[in-house]
């Protein structure tokens, strides 16, 4: 799902508009054991309950793409019969409305979610009119050619707030008021079927993580029969890696500006495409060729990609590091230059020593002093 996919469907939760038919909640103590189980139409809450609902569950949706939400496949070993995708249909197609399908599903996610707080999944099951769109690409709500019939899930820790002071009108006085156990925002989410191109995808899940780099690879892998993608981090990283593994002694600054220059070209080509920007193979490929890397660092490419990625890797542009900003350090000395003046700096040779020269021709501060870069000789005689 992209950006605009995503807005799309949380619009949807909005107390005007709300297209939730059930909502189960199963309360999980912190020994793994099921407290309660409870089901409701959603439209019988008390609108305050229905206004929390709604907040958690765009929550779950928010966040970005390549970061905290995470567009996910099923391997095609999950989509025959007896496949994690199979379940996932049984308990969409249940409205939430079947105990048995209910009580498994909540079983699974228990035994492989790793928390040792308590907490409650709240599931919620809803059917949208997908409205078509014009040729002006406005939505008409009333032309519907399709509906997206799908649930959502939440993992909530559920916390024991401390007792604070607060006022005691009984008593006429402040005092100290009773500690509650308290639900907070999802720490994890998933939406199934994924909505893309605007339409059901059963082959996919949108699944989201409060903390990026806390995916939970185990839970996703028992859950959806999938090897987890690289966190925001973990790209970051194979990047980096993957630069200075091909690259090697050639890895100077004026690549590094070549690489930078790359990709900041890629995100103003396509900054008003939706879909997140992905690197694949052949794109980093490219990206080191078109940079000066020689030709004999490029032989070994592929063996360096498939060593240091895994042959499949994809990695997102966002999650590069120093792609809005470009920073050069020392041990002692750190640089960090605008990304449109990169022409300015350069390596050379000064008295047989490396040293990066900047070129100066505007004003310079020092701790927010101005001053001048090199007084002349004469000035100082």
């Amino acid at each position: 799902m992209n950006k605009l996919e995503i807005s799309e469907i949380k619009r949807q939760f909005n107390i005007d508009r709300f297209t939730i038919d059930n909502i189960c909640i199963c309360y999980v103590g912190s020994e793994k054991e099921k407290k309660f189980i409870t089901k409701d139409a959603f439209g019988s809450l008390p609108e305050e309950e229905m206004h929390k609902y709604l907040k958690y569950l765009k929550k779950g949706l928010s966040g970005t793409i390549g970061k905290n939400l995470m567009n996910l496949e099923f391997p095609l070993s999950e989509e025959m019969n007896g496949g994690k995708q199979e379940f996932l249909l049984k308990v969409r197609d249940s409205h939430l409305d079947d105990d048995d399908i209910l009580d498994e599903y909540f079983d699974r996610i228990i035994a492989q979610y790793d928390t040792a707080e308590k907490y409650c999944i709240i599931a919620v099951h809803a059917v949208y009119d997908i409205p078509g769109k014009g040729s002006d690409r406005m939505l008409q709500e009333d032309a519907s050619e399709d509906v997206f019939d799908h649930f959502m899930t939440l993992l909530c820790p559920v916390e024991l707030r401390d007792g604070e002071l607060g006022l005691d009108p009984e008593n006429n006085r402040i005092g100290e008021l009773e500690q509650d156990w308290v639900l907070h925002e999802p720490d994890k989410a998933f939406l199934f079927p994924s909505f893309n191109d605007r339409t059901t995808d059963i082959h996919s899940i949108l699944y989201y993580s409060r903390k990026c780099e806390e995916i939970q690879p185990d839970f996703i892998n028992f859950m959806f029969g999938l090897d987890a993608p690289l966190t925001a981090g973990d790209q970051k990283d194979t990047f980096n890696m993957l630069v200075s593994g091909v690259c090697g002694d050639e890895g100077d600054v004026e690549v590094m500006k070549n690489i930078h220059d790359s990709l900041s070209e890629l995100i103003e080509e396509n900054k008003e495409n939706p879909d997140p920007l992905v690197l694949s193979k052949p794109d980093v490929k490219k990206i080191f060729n078109d940079s000066g890397v020689s030709r004999e660092k490029m032989e070994a490419f592929d063996e360096r990609y498939e060593d240091i990625a895994g042959d499949e890797a994809e990695i997102m542009v966002s999650n590069i590091s120093g792609i809005r900003s470009f920073k050069v350090s020392t041990p002692d000395i750190e640089i960090k230059v605008n990304p449109e003046y990169l022409d300015r700096i350069e390596a050379r040779i000064v008295d047989g020593k490396e040293c990066l020269v900047i070129t100066v021709d505007d004003r310079v501060e020092v701790n927010g002093v101005n001053v001048r870069t090199l007084i002349p000789r004469s000035e100082k005689e």
